[in-house]
């Protein structure tokens, strides 16, 4: 059995990363990782172009990370939320699996699961449920392709302000709406998601459940 998870976030080794391996390894199984950021992928046109053919028309790397998907044993999908949204990286992967679809319904039955990481706390009642959105997004998909939605990870991930070098003084900086007015840069740190005991748990928990549930195919 093969497991294949992919990451859509950008940033190199990110807690997305960590998270994802994370869980592949508490599966047991064959895996296979793949960065969204290493290949092109167009999000899909809606053109029905791969009705009968069950493969895209556009002639770039969405036809072989389909293909993986297709011949892997169960899939893990990882993103962040900018904007409280599936990252569009991720997103484009997945309207990419639509011509898996058509008739065949390739991915049915799978297990499945997913990785998001959200700067915005989840008991912070202000601001829009980010990370549960992206969870959903992934979710949702696979609902809609007949999947074994398993489980999912949330890892607390990091505004970029922290970063920029203008976290403190910019007056659009996230840090303030994030964690208050008195919030800085060094009060707030850098999120790891080796450091979050629920999320370490909650991955090595999916991997189980993944592996559980090949068991059962």
């Amino acid at each position: 059995m093969k497991v294949l998870g992919v990451s859509g976030s950008p940033i190199k080794n990110s807690n997305t990363d960590r998270a994802l391996k994370a869980v592949l390894d508490a599966t047991g199984c064959e895996t296979e990782f793949i960065k969204l950021i290493d290949y092109t992928v167009a999000p899909c046109r809606a053109c029905l172009g791969c009705l009968e053919t069950n493969q895209c028309v556009i002639n770039d790397d969405g036809i072989m990370l389909a293909e993986k998907a297709k011949n892997a044993d169960a899939l893990v999908i990882a993103g962040f939320t900018p904007y409280s949204s599936l990252d569009s990286r991720t997103k484009a992967f997945i309207e990419r699996l639509y011509p898996l679809r058509h008739k065949k319904g390739f991915m049915a039955a799978k297990p499945g699961g997913a990785v998001i990481t959200c700067c915005v706390s989840e008991d912070n009642d202000a601001l829009p449920p980010a990370c549960q959105m992206g969870v959903n997004a992934v979710q949702f998909y696979m609902m809609e392709e007949g999947m074994n939605f398993v489980g999912a990870v949330k890892v607390q991930g990091n505004v970029p302000c922290v970063k920029c070098g203008s976290g403190d003084e910019c007056k659009m900086s996230g840090i303030k709406m994030l964690y208050g007015e008195n919030a800085t840069v060094e009060t707030v740190g850098i999120n790891t998601f080796e450091d979050q005991s629920i999320a370490v748990e909650a991955a090595t928990e999916l991997g189980r459940k993944i592996a559980q549930a090949l068991k059962k195919l």
